[in-house]
Parts: C-alpha cells; sequence; structure tokens
C-alpha cells in the first residue's frame, strides 16, 4: 500500500539547508526528500517546528557573532 505524505518544497541558500540538515539529522522527523543543494521537501505539519528550530539556531548564531566582536 502507498503512503502519500503532504509536504512543502522549501528553497533556500545552501548554507541555510545545512543547517536544515543538521536539525533533522537529530530526529529525522522533518526531510521527506533532499532534492538538491538549495531545494528539500519538509513535511507540511512540522514546518512551524522546523522555522521555531531555524529561527532559535540563526539567533544563537548571531549572538556568537557580537560578543566575539566585542
Amino acid at each position: 500500500m502507498v503512503k502519500a505524505t503532504r509536504g512543502v518544497l522549501v528553497e533556500c541558500d545552501p548554507s541555510i539547508k545545512a543547517i536544515i540538515m543538521k536539525i533533522d539529522s537529530e530526529h529525522h522527523d522533518f526531510i521527506i526528500d533532499d532534492l538538491d543543494d538549495e531545494t528539500v521537501v519538509v513535511k507540511e505539519s512540522k514546518l512551524p517546528e522546523l522555522k521555531q528550530r531555524l529561527k532559535e539556531t540563526l539567533g544563537a548564531t548571531q549572538m556568537e557573532d557580537e560578543s566575539e566582536s566585542d
């Protein structure tokens, strides 16, 4: 039996995709398919959680950069 999973196409810079792949590698529950260097298909139901985790990761990275420049 075939099972379909609803997904969202996400296009982004390779650096952002690398972060998304790292987040997914922790639980393997976000990415449905890795299409190319700038495109992935993400489970629609997990998109808000992925956005939040990405925002937190980027925020932490920016805070590290600011503290290093002081």
